[in-house]
Parts: C-alpha cells; sequence; structure tokens
C-alpha cells in the first residue's frame, strides 16, 4: 500500500513558481487500501485533487472513504465542500474525530451554510457516517490506526497508522514543551517507519514571539524522532510565508543532525 500527499502546507494555501516544489495546498494524504476502499487524512485544499483523480479513475459501483479528521481549524478542513466523491451516491464516508459525532457534523455542515456556499451540507447525494474516535486501534481495511491527543488550540490529534510492510505518524499541529520532548507523542511514534512532523516555524522564528500559538519547528521535530527511534523525518505544515529555497534551507539544517530528514510534498508517496 501507498501512502500519497495531496497537501502539505499549514495554515492557508500558496500558489506560484516559488512554492511549486512543495505545493501550496494544505493538508491531506491518502491511502488507497483496495480499488473501493481508502483512508485521508485531513480536508485541507489538497483534498480537492484528490476527488478530481478518484473521480477520474474511478472503476467501481462503490467507493468507501473513512476521513480521519486532526481537528476543524479550516486549513485541515476547507477542501470539503470541493471535493467530488460527496456528490456521488456511490460514496460512502464515515468521519472520525475525536469529538462526538452530533457535533462533528455540525462543524462540517458549518462550511456550507447557505451563505457561504450554494449547497448546503445536507444536500449532498454521498451517504455520511460520524464516529468518535474509539479507545485502542482501530483496523480499517488491513491497517491498524490510533491516536494521540496533542498540543494545540482548540485540540488537535496525531494518527499512527500501521500496515504491512511499515507504520507513518502524522503529528502536522503540535506544540512542544519548551524543555524537552512531548513523552506521550515519544512513546506513540516509538518505531515508527515514518514521522511527519509539525515544522511551522524555524527555532528564530518560534523565540520571535510564536511561542503558545501551538506550531513547532523543525529543531523539536529532530528531537523528538531521535527519541522515538523513528527511521525517517518528514518536515510538514509548511509555513505559507516559507517557499521552496526555504524550506530546501530548513531541510539542510535539520539533516546535520538527522540525516534521514527529507520535506512533505505534494506527489510524494511512502510505502507502507
Amino acid at each position: 500500500m501507498e501512502l500519497e500527499f495531496w497537501g502539505t502546507r499549514g495554515t492557508c494555501p500558496v500558489s506560484g513558481r516559488k512554492t511549486a516544489g512543495c505545493g501550496g495546498n494544505t493538508a491531506c494524504a491518502s491511502l488507497a487500501v483496495s480499488p473501493e476502499e481508502l483512508i485521508i487524512i485531513d480536508a485541507g485544499t489538497g483534498l480537492r485533487n484528490l476527488g478530481r483523480k478518484l473521480k477520474e479513475s474511478s472503476r467501481t459501483e462503490r467507493l468507501e472513504i473513512h476521513l480521519l479528521l486532526t481537528h476543524f481549524h479550516l486549513d485541515h478542513v476547507w477542501g470539503l465542500p470541493f471535493f467530488e466523491p460527496l456528490y456521488s451516491d456511490r460514496t460512502v464516508v464515515t468521519f472520525y474525530a475525536d469529538e462526538e459525532p452530533e457535533e462533528t457534523e455540525r462543524l462540517l455542515a458549518s462550511l456550507m451554510s447557505r451563505r457561504l456556499f450554494p449547497l448546503e451540507f445536507s444536500e449532498l447525494r454521498s451517504r455520511r457516517r460520524f464516529k468518535t474516535l474509539p479507545a485502542g486501534r482501530m483496523h480499517l481495511g488491513g491497517v491498524d490506526v490510533s491516536y494521540q491527543p496533542l498540543t494545540h488550540p482548540q485540540g488537535s490529534v496525531a494518527y499512527r497508522l500501521d500496515g504491512r510492510h511499515g507504520s507513518i505518524v502524522f503529528a502536522t499541529d503540535t506544540e512542544h514543551p519548551l524543555k524537552g520532548a512531548d513523552e506521550a507523542l515519544i512513546g506513540f511514534s516509538r518505531g515508527a517507519e515514518h514521522f511527519v512532523c509539525d515544522s511551522t516555524y524555524t527555532p528564530e522564528e518560534y523565540e520571535d514571539g510564536r511561542r503558545g500559538w501551538g506550531h513547532s519547528t523543525w529543531e523539536a521535530g529532530v528531537k523528538l524522532a531521535e527519541a522515538a527511534g523513528v527511521k525517517n523525518l518528514l518536515l510538514s505544515h509548511h509555513n505559507p510565508d516559507h517557499d521552496d529555497r526555504a524550506v530546501g534551507g530548513i531541510v539542510r539544517r535539520a539533516r546535520r543532525r538527522f540525516p534521514r530528514t527529507q520535506a512533505a510534498r505534494e506527489g510524494l508517496k511512502l510505502r507502507i
């Protein structure tokens, strides 16, 4: 199975040739577990391109989607109204979040309230279900999925996906303690093949008035990757003010401490 990134930008989408390398869409990744079943992590603007691909390549009568939401900040959900499979009666989408099902539905429906969008959430043709994240692991299409609460305004969660050929942890919206690292996240990430971390700020930017904003630095990501014994570090949730050149410089700094570091980017595929 291959996991593919459709958006790795944080805060808001960007465009232009200077950001084309990493891409300008916000958080979204997918894992096809079979031709008719798909796991998606977050519904940022990258979800639109994923939806277009699914529509073009669909060969089945039914598409089942498990959509794992880390939280409800706009950059992680505002691709949802533009996700074409939601408009098909052949699609079944189950939304998972660290929230009561009724509240998840209410928050997502607010993206398509009549004053903001031509259609309302209730008018979509797809079948939609809403579930609270359970304690322990979920087994979705041959993949074990677990989660860990993170430190972020209004809350967020990290996800771990364990597949046949490896595992990946998404921890893209979190702020680590000023001293040391998040011990719970270290334990959660222990031995993972890939660790996708929040690298919104450089250490210098973080110290210049960004403390308490709920995001981290490449340096905090390196410390956690070392402590958890992960194999590969992927810097993500790229600052919209960081073009490809700036992200490249951040990756080079991180590699001096953790050589197996790269930038998460649109189109990158990882086997798990």
